[in-house]
């Protein structure tokens, strides 16, 4: 009878174990947010050949499948990979070996800091980025005369945070050729009584010409970028404006696994550009997308290049400008209608937003599933909203915690109502796809989160949110950095939630940031970042 007892116990748990299907991994005890049609909240998931193939609870899933490689969450919580709909992927990697001036808070501060970097580095032409005049006591811009007695001999070449204003010393203007009586479309040279105060803006700026990295240090500057947005949790980026040949680059790293993030290309629209990939056609691996060009409206606000339909508030009788004239931006238009790729716009100014949804209504003639997207979407009249209804707004939320102390002065009390209209831009298409801009802002996705949802800075400023009617909710902004930025890349098939069949991308946070106190938030920390299932931070 002993013996009989055995050996059905070994056939039962044998019959078992051959029911159970074989898995790469298993993730258990977690809190996972699917971010599925339903939003469901479960325990455990199932990952085999790098996707997702079953999700449920802890007993649903063990029962079910077997593995080598469990991972247990300990009660963590998991998100999908996020994803960064509108960032400057490369340019990061390439600013870690520039200059950096973020935070600098005077003139004196950016000349101290340029000092002290080429003390270190020694470098013959010297770039870098992230000063704004907006954070100094006195708020104009800089004027080149302290640069050229500190730097005579060595060019200088320092882009405004926002990248649409570039501060140049006599060298660097005398190696592009510019005068006093130069001028550009699309772009002007700053001047005081006549004279370039060695402030660019816009179009003016690519006459200024740096030695090109070589191409060890653009796949240094990938990987390094790389590395900084698994640490944050970032899996998937759509990186704003990029060339042929950075784009081919970048597919022969991901080809040997040199570079494993996904990469969602925005090509930069010149017309060398427009005519190679309309005609070849979407370019799509399971790592790269290649189907969308980036077009430039206008400037920024802070530069104030910012195309406006009345005046600065601050500055009588200048409107910003357009880059390119309304005609060039119908044949942009046009051209990339006849194809299968999407425009993605930057539009910062209620005149440039009008301009291009003018645009973009009378080319694309009604279709509806072009996804065509506005980038930034930042100062919207309210006359013009509902033009957004069949084009997605890509925005970034620090952008208005980080403008508000001064966007006021720019543009005056009424236009400011419909600037960084969040709430607004998303019940009118449905959905909004969230970015950092970074560069430009930093990196760190739960930043992004705390603006969407708090609309305060890190001092808990303004002690009620800045204009909170256009607040998003949490599941909102989750949704705007998953499956929403996922939807506007054409990619919500196969990645922005989890869900079975999609890519195993996850993350594992330290806190939940659904239910966490909202002042607790931005110290939220990646604890592992995975794509296709294997852990990568």
């Amino acid at each position: 009878m002993k013996y009989y007892f055995l050996t059905f116990t070994i056939l039962t748990l044998f019959i078992s174990c051959k029911q159970q299907e074989e898995v790469d991994s298993i993730v258990t005890n977690a809190l996972v947010y699917t971010v599925d049609n339903e939003f469901n909240k479960i325990e455990s998931f199932a990952i085999k050949d790098g996707k997702f193939i079953a999700t449920g609870s802890n007993e649903e899933i063990t029962k079910k499948y077997t593995t080598k490689n469990s991972i247990d969450a300990n009660g963590k919580t998991v998100f999908p990979g996020l994803i960064d709909a509108h960032c400057h992927f490369y340019r990061l990697g390439l600013q870690q070996k520039k200059v950096d001036l973020t935070g600098t808070k005077s003139y004196n501060d950016v000349l101290q800091t340029l000092v002290t970097f080429q003390q270190k580095n020694n470098t013959p032409f010297i770039t870098g980025r992230g000063w704004d005049q907006n954070d100094w006591d006195v708020k104009v811009f800089p004027t080149k005369e302290k640069l050229d007695s500190i730097f005579p001999n060595t060019p200088v070449a320092v882009t405004r945070i926002d990248g649409h204003a570039l501060l140049v010393n006599q060298k660097a203007i005398d190696l592009a050729g510019i005068t006093n009586t130069s001028s550009v479309e699309g772009g002007e040279f700053i001047k005081i009584d006549g004279k370039l105060t060695g402030v660019l803006i816009d179009n003016a700026m690519d006459l200024i010409v740096p030695p090109a990295p070589s191409k060890k240090a653009q796949i240094e500057a990938l990987q390094s970028a790389e590395k900084i947005n698994f640490s944050y949790g970032l899996t998937t980026v759509d990186d704003a404006g990029l060339d042929k040949s950075t784009i081919e680059l970048i597919d022969s790293l991901q080809q040997v696994n040199d570079l494993k993030i996904r990469m969602y290309a925005m090509v930069s629209a010149t017309q060398e550009n427009l005519d190679y990939y309309t005609k070849k056609g979407i370019i799509k691996t399971n790592k790269l997308n290649v189907r969308s060009f980036k077009v430039y409206g206008d400037g920024a606000l802070g530069s104030r290049g910012a195309a406006l339909k009345k005046s600065y508030s601050d500055r009588e009788n200048h409107f910003g400008a357009l880059i390119y004239s309304p005609k060039r931006y119908e044949e942009i238009a046009e051209q990339i209608a006849a194809s299968e790729y999407q425009m993605n716009t930057h539009a910062i100014g209620d005149s440039a937003n009008y301009v291009m949804l003018r645009t973009y209504e009378k080319v694309l003639k009604n279709q509806k599933n072009r996804r065509w997207r506005i980038e930034h979407a930042q100062i919207v009249d309210s006359l013009d909203f509902d033009l957004f209804k069949n084009i997605v707004p890509s925005i970034q939320p620090t952008h208005a915690t980080s403008d508000m102390y001064w966007a006021e002065d720019r543009v005056g009390e009424h236009r400011i109502k419909g600037a960084y209209a969040f709430k607004k831009l998303l019940n009118i298409y449905g959905k909004v796809a969230l970015g950092t801009d970074y560069p430009v802002e930093q990196v760190n996705p739960f930043l992004t989160f705390y603006a969407a949802v708090v609309r305060k800075d890190l001092n808990n400023y303004p002690e009620n949110g800045y204009q909170m009617k256009d607040a998003l909710t949490r599941e909102e902004t989750l949704k705007g950095m998953t499956i929403w930025a996922a939807y506007s890349n054409f990619e919500e098939h196969e990645k922005g939630s989890i869900e079975a069949g999609k890519f195993a991308d996850f993350i594992i946070l330290d806190q939940d940031i659904m239910t966490v106190e909202s002042k607790k938030i931005p110290e939220t920390k990646v604890l592992a970042t995975y794509l296709n299932g294997e852990k990568v931070y």
